[in-house]
């Protein structure tokens, strides 16, 4: 129990109180969101002969959505910093649930790449935004879990968006709309829908919260106000300064590793699983499965990591779990035993992530916050564009569907491996800093825990 004026505040039922408000509700708008971002690998097994797309072209049209994403992530995130979460998260959804719809009338290769670009534009900001939220709402010590269990949603939405994709696939001549016309359009529709729950149900701020009492949000207002100050955290006067920051440059490069063999996996997948000679709805139902093994790890891990208090062994160690799986997905020939590594592969390539988004916020806040996390986020993001691009180019090269799993192994040992100069970098940074700030007039140590 801890106490703010006469109110005794039980800290742990605050955090329950704000996680089952904020995190299930935000995590249904991710499901939707990577619904709608993953639909076209399923789309692709029909539009590709539809609009005549070669592997390579359907890849830059695939990929287009990240150049978006990436234009437009910092501008967003730093504005809706200013104007609230609510408000522009609705903004963000009715843009993205119209474009999707929009992509299930698409008519030649032109508009198909028009209308990706256009789609990450407009869900431009959304996931650095929720990383951003939880900064507000959530203490450092909570806030792997917290995207842990945000990220879950992506898992489920995967789980969920391979049946439902083939079963979309087979209603294929439906009012005269081709199968991959209607994986655009259904999938399309519950985002415009969120868009007004979300302008009724969500607050902006702590400060607005209507489920908390004035005790328990002065509580939380005092509580990361005094963890801002001892983790010396910095806040540029120009939040677009926060795109210099020497931490923030090198964290962005290295994150691209990680998103890269995501969607390099998550994408190709269905390709890989259609190759074993199983129809449109098998292959749905049979791509549940490695995302009920990201569930759990996403689940677990941060969790493991909350409780050790270290980052590092819980980034490095499923990365390079998850390249080992990918290697030898290549070097079996059962299928079986191929799925099951690629099962692995998942799971190694997600479960670091909510840790390593710990890592920002143990140097940034407030504005500063949110521009270093788009900027981390579109930068990285970029690993979309390259997967979606180079694992249909090795896929024609060599003639296989899983030789690609290589390229991706490559680049997720040496994000991984990169955990370490990276943390080294924010200790460096940590300490520049603290000799420039003044000394204590108490003479105590307000340095707090440095990552590990």
């Amino acid at each position: 129990m801890e106490r703010t004026g006469t109110t005794a505040i039980d800290r742990p039922d605050v955090i329950k109180k704000i996680t089952m408000r904020l995190v299930p509700f935000l995590g249904l708008i991710y499901l939707i969101a990577y619904i709608d971002r993953q639909n076209v690998s399923y789309a692709k097994l029909q539009m590709v002969s539809d609009l005549g797309l070669s592997e390579a072209a359907y890849g830059l049209g695939a990929s287009l959505f990240f150049i978006g994403y990436f234009i437009f992530e910092v501008p967003s995130n730093v504005f809706m910093e200013k104007v609230g979460a609510r408000r522009w998260f609705a903004r963000i959804m009715i843009t993205w649930g119209l474009t999707t719809v929009a992509l299930g009338f698409t008519q030649n290769t032109v508009m198909f790449y028009i209308l990706r670009f256009m789609l990450g534009a407009a869900e431009a900001g959304f996931f650095p935004g929720v990383l951003y939220v939880l900064t507000l709402w959530f203490p450092f010590e909570y806030r792997g879990r917290m995207v842990g269990s945000f990220m879950i949603f992506s898992a489920v939405a995967n789980a969920i968006g391979a049946p439902i994709g083939g079963a979309l696939l087979d209603l294929d001549g439906v009012l005269g709309l081709r199968g991959w016309q209607w994986v655009f359009i259904v999938t399309g529709i519950p985002a415009v829908v969120m868009t007004f729950v979300t302008l009724s149900y969500l607050d902006d701020k702590p400060a607005d919260a209507r489920f908390l009492d004035a005790e328990e949000k002065e509580w939380l207002r005092v509580t990361l106000a005094n963890e801002d100050r001892a983790m010396n955290k910095t806040s540029h006067i120009n939040p677009f300064a926060t795109l210099l920051d020497p931490r923030v440059i090198l964290m962005s490069a290295y994150y691209v590793a990680f998103p890269l063999a995501a969607y390099g996996l998550s994408y190709w997948l269905p390709t890989i699983v259609k190759g074993f000679g199983v129809s449109n709805t098998v292959n749905g139902f049979i791509n549940i499965i490695p995302w009920v093994v990201v569930a759990f790890a996403l689940h677990y891990v941060p969790r493991m990591a909350a409780k050790t208090g270290k980052q590092t062994p819980f980034i490095v160690g499923p990365a390079l779990f998850g390249a080992a799986c990918l290697v030898l997905s290549v070097y079996v020939t059962d299928h079986t035993l191929q799925f099951v590594f690629l099962c692995g592969a998942a799971a190694g390539i997600f479960a670091g992530q909510p840790v390593l988004w710990s890592l920002p916020s143990t140097f940034l806040t407030g504005a500063s916050a949110a521009a270093g996390l788009a900027a981390i986020n579109s930068v990285g993001n970029l690993g979309g564009f390259i997967a979606q691009n180079a694992v249909p180019w090795i896929k024609d090269q060599t003639g296989s569907t899983i030789a690609p799993m290589l390229f991706l192994a490559a680049c997720l040992t040496v994000g991984g491996l990169m955990t370490f100069v990276v943390q080294a970098a924010i200790r460096r940074g940590r300490e520049a800093d603290l000799k420039l700030r003044p000394a204590s007039p108490l003479g105590a140590d307000l340095r707090g825990p440095a990552p590990r």
